[in-house]
């Protein structure tokens, strides 16, 4: 069965304390499986790189939209909350110092009780972005990949060390542990190098904007040859997508095809008492189409 996520908070009206209350406690109460919260530290007015889930290459949310940080703005859904799971969807891994990123991580999910975090990450597309944070947006591919493994070493071994080309550190103790040792990274992106790296290393894949359920099916059919290619069981990957339109018509063919998770991707409205009754109607068009 197709579980639900909701990707709506942490930009705009979904950036207000109040709303984010409300559409977390919402969610929950509704059935929502998980919560996701994507990340850009800066946006500009005119970007020099094209936005790649859009035909006109320019991204929707205008450039002075509230963006929060997504680690704090999961941080309030998760005290507002009990049991739903919190996924950043994506944060752009390697803008970040992977020792801090790391510690992070295993904050949130240490003190919202262990619950489903998934670190779903990315490479980044803008080159304004990569500019400001005086980072090289050439190898961001490789760098994310490094940034990975040396976090999976941080959070499994007690005295850590690791070296590699972009992060090396030796006998060092980064504390709390994640509960289970490991958070499940997931990579998002719809390319082929992004499904790439879901084979080689990612826990699983969040497909964003896809056009339709027959894209999602493609983009499903080339991870499985790579996963083969590679020696790695489909079965282990987690597979999380979101689409232009979604539909909860889609559910029984995104099952069909093996998805995990539609993660339905909307604004909410900003009054948290509007915002409460916006997610109960997703909730009775989405989650009723499950049972």
């Amino acid at each position: 069965m197709v579980s639900l996520g909701l990707h709506g908070l942490g930009i705009g009206a979904g950036a207000s304390r109040p709303v984010i209350d409300a559409v977390a406690a919402a969610a929950e109460r509704s059935g929502f499986a998980t919560l996701w919260i994507g990340e850009h530290v800066v946006m500009v007015d005119e970007p020099s790189s094209r936005y790649p889930y859009r035909a006109d290459g320019r991204i929707a949310i205008p450039p002075d939209a509230d963006w929060l940080d997504p680690f704090i703005a999961l941080s309030f859904a998760a005290a507002a909350t009990n049991r739903i799971g919190l996924a950043t969807g994506v944060l752009l891994l390697p803008e970040h110092n992977p020792v801090i990123a790391a510690k992070t991580a295993a904050s949130l999910d240490r003190l919202s009780g262990g619950r489903r975090l998934s670190l779903g990450v990315g490479v980044g597309w803008s080159r304004d972005e990569f500019d400001a944070l005086g980072v090289p947006f050439e190898r961001r591919g490789q760098r994310t990949e490094e940034y990975v493994a040396a976090m999976r070493t941080l959070w499994r071994d007690d005295v850590a060390t690791f070296t590699g080309e972009f992060v090396s550190f030796e006998g060092v103790r980064v504390n709390p542990k994640p509960y289970r040792r490991t958070i499940p990274v997931i990579c998002g992106g719809n390319s082929d190098s992004a499904l790439h790296r879901v084979a080689e290393w990612g826990d699983g894949w969040y497909g964003f904007d896809l056009a339709d359920v027959e894209e999602v099916a493609e983009r499903v059919s080339v991870l499985r040859r790579m996963c083969r290619r590679v020696g790695r069981d489909f079965g282990d990957v987690k597979l999380s997508v979101s689409l232009k339109e979604s539909r909860p018509e889609d559910l029984v063919a995104l099952a069909d095809i093996g998805i995990d998770e539609l993660v339905v991707v909307a604004a909410p409205p900003d009054d948290p008492i509007v915002a409460e009754s916006w997610v109960d109607d997703l909730a009775r068009r989405y989650v009723g189409a499950l049972r």
